[in-house]
């Protein structure tokens, strides 16, 4: 036994055991199969801007001891998520709120929109909704759910989203205020110099090996540390003997343009069925002021994400949290709660969507139980 814990995978879980690991004086091993740190909040800088190079990530949160935790680690910017949803040319406001409202139905009062959503609603009929399309109809009327819900889910999901369970929706806000906060957090932002330098510090003083695949090793891994912490995925761990779970997957078209300034803004929606990606996200405005220091790189970085359905050999980026999936889940759980000197932990070890904050608290939760 050369250390007290092997730790599988350099992402957000990962970095936050061994940091707290080696803080209370263990001596810990970090491995990954690809060729970098950080897992898929990986940025990695080109033209002098920092590119998320697996989707966007955008760090926010109520919890205090997450944040104050991470900020031994970096500075956080003070960016704030306004995304803008593109159908067919026309531009609305995200999260839905007053600018939305105005722009679908010319209302200009908090009452006039309210009035509007609660008619749109009683002429659909919903009292209890039953799925994702009837929720967001109840949420906030059948144009916006039409122009501004229905191409973009049935897009990201890959199923119709009368087929799709209601709580999917339900925390996407909705607000009667002019406010384009998407996120309701206290704190929120990028990290300054992106994400990889901000697992760097966490990791720093802890040997990383990485290009190291535990799975196609495990006998020899399991044999250099009295502890495993697996944030891989749950299923590929025992070799996927119950069955395969499922994700959705995304692809990304990059494209790096002679001009500094593509759409305006970091994330833009393409609500529309036939626009075959869900949105563009341009890089730079993650981390530059809109006005001078953006435009003062003559160049800007642009990422088209296409979803799809995952199969073995893709990134497995959102879990299918469907009965069937859950089911599935529950039994590779049993199996994982009988191997000794193993604990699963993160996104693909528990099988979870995960919001990055959550998975701090999880590992820290952890790290209490573990390390006193």
């Amino acid at each position: 036994m050369n250390y007290d814990y092997l730790v599988v995978g350099a992402g957000l879980y990962g970095a936050t055991f061994a940091q707290k690991a080696k803080e209370c004086g263990k001596s810990v091993l970090v491995i990954d199969k690809r060729n970098h740190i950080a897992g898929n909040i990986y940025t990695e800088e080109q033209e002098k801007i920092n590119v998320h190079i697996y989707g966007a990530h955008i760090f926010h949160t109520n919890n205090t001891e997450v944040w104050n935790y991470l900020n031994r680690f970096t500075v956080f910017n003070r960016f704030t998520n306004s995304p803008v949803a593109n159908y067919n040319g026309e531009l609305y406001s995200l999260p839905f709120n007053m600018y939305t409202f105005n722009k679908m139905w010319g209302v200009v009062t908090p009452q006039e929109a309210a009035d509007k959503i609660e008619q749109q609603r009683r002429e659909a009929g919903i009292t209890e909704p039953k799925n994702l399309e009837e929720q967001a109809i109840s949420l906030v009327g059948k144009d916006i759910f039409e122009k501004l819900i229905k191409g973009y889910t049935e897009k990201q999901w890959g199923r119709d989203c009368k087929d799709l369970p209601a709580f999917i929706i339900k925390r996407l806000p909705v607000r009667l205020t002019f406010d384009n906060n998407y996120f309701n957090a206290l704190y929120q932002g990028i990290p300054v110099g992106g994400y990889t330098q901000m697992v760097e510090h966490m990791l720093d003083g802890i040997e990383v090996r990485l290009g190291e695949d535990y799975l196609a090793n495990k006998e020899m891994y399991d044999g250099m540390a009295d502890r495993i912490i697996y944030t891989g995925p749950i299923d590929a761990y025992f070799d996927y003997k119950l069955g395969t779970l499922q994700y959705r997957s995304v692809r990304f078209e990059n494209e790096c343009l002679d001009i500094p300034n593509f759409q305006g803004n970091a994330a833009v929606n393409y609500t529309d069925r036939e626009t075959p990606w869900t949105r563009i996200i341009e890089h730079k405005w993650f981390e530059f002021g809109k006005d001078s220091e953006g435009n003062d790189i003559p160049k800007t970085i642009i990422s088209r994400e296409y979803s799809s359905e995952w199969k073995p050999g893709d990134e497995p980026y959102y879990p299918v949290n469907d009965a069937e999936n859950t089911e599935l889940y529950a039994k590779y759980k049993e199996l994982a709660d009988k191997v000794p000197n193993v604990k699963f932990g993160g996104r693909l070890g528990e099988y979870k969507y995960y919001d990055m904050d959550a998975v701090v608290a999880s590992a820290l939760d952890f790290c209490r139980q573990e390390l006193g």
